[in-house]
């Protein structure tokens, strides 16, 4: 991470602009995204799904440098916990984006475990509980991913709990750690998820501080999430709802979070993504100048470069 010694670089993400899918005309159009990423006063974006911003990465490079802005990293999504036969599938779009990462500078690879029931109808595909056989295999397809993308991209894999997925709760989040190698993964602390699970931001960044790698910065609307809880809504039909709300208008508190993460003393990327499919064109760059001015006033040692 150059020139970032010790600094919260705070970027943002597709996501923060309603971008869910490599294409959907309900999403903001890419060029308008990177124009209004410059324009809200961000240095440092992550790609989004692949295939929404251009996949050369001459032209990417071209489009980027345009407005002077750099890449932190790309998403893949897996689901080893499914058994050994899961890693091929992964590992082909996983490439496709640890390159096109690697080529724009990136450094990380985001990695989001695939969700136990279905986010449209809210159906059960599997069990939410993993066997000690699932878990191994979601050890081991973690270990040997973040082993491959290390020593071939050099991309670090950071791990991102995710809601109705089986690494949400505190727990959850604890076992991962505990069973896998901190060269190969480490944490993708999204504080929005862990809040909507029930973990604790601040409790893993004081308990496992070498393993807080990259974080994605978000609030939830607490009220929503009772309804959320009592529902038992699914992620997306939450996300409806609302449960998403502009900081720092909810939980958890983003500038202890801040301020623990300054304490670190160690150069960390922190991207803000608030969840907002579908979203008008209009709504998102408020928005993300409002909470970039709001994160940069949280912390003395945070940056947007």
């Amino acid at each position: 991470m150059t020139d970032v010694e010790n600094k919260l670089i705070i970027g943002t993400a597709p996501d923060s602009w309603g971008v869910w899918f490599p294409d959907d005309p309900q999403q903001t159009p890419w060029e308008r995204f990177l124009d209004e990423v410059a324009e809200s006063g961000y240095k440092w974006i992550e790609l989004g799904p692949y295939g929404y911003l251009p996949n050369d990465p001459t032209r990417l490079a071209e489009e980027l440098k345009a407005r002077d802005l750099k890449v932190t990293a790309g998403t893949v999504f897996t689901a080893f916990h499914r058994g050994a036969k899961q890693y091929d599938e992964a590992w082909e779009p996983a490439r496709k984006v640890a390159e096109l990462t690697a080529a724009m500078g990136g450094e990380h690879i985001v990695v989001i475990p695939a969700m136990w029931r279905d986010d449209v109808t809210g159906e059960a595909v599997e069990s939410g509980e993993l066997t000690e056989a699932a878990w191994a295999d979601l050890f081991a397809g973690h270990n040997r991913m973040g082993k491959v993308l290390l020593e071939d991209f050099g991309l670090k894999q950071q791990f991102h709990s995710h809601a109705d997925s089986h690494v949400g709760a505190q727990q959850d989040i604890e076992t991962l750690l505990a069973a896998t190698d901190p060269k190969y993964l480490n944490l993708c602390l999204d504080t929005g998820h862990a809040e909507y699970c029930g973990a604790s931001s601040l409790e893993l960044i004081k308990n496992y501080p070498d393993r807080i790698g990259y974080l994605h910065l978000k609030q939830i609307n607490p009220e929503v999430l009772k309804k959320v809880n009592e529902e038992n809504m699914t992620w997306a039909a939450a996300n409806l709802a609302g449960v998403m709300t502009e900081p720092p208008n909810g939980l958890p508190d983003l500038r202890a979070v801040i301020e623990a993460v300054e304490a670190l003393n160690r150069p960390i990327f922190g991207i803000v993504e608030q969840d907002m499919y579908p979203v008008a064109f209009d709504v998102p760059m408020p928005i993300a100048k409002r909470t970039r001015n709001y994160l940069l006033s949280c912390g003395s040692r945070t940056r947007v470069q």
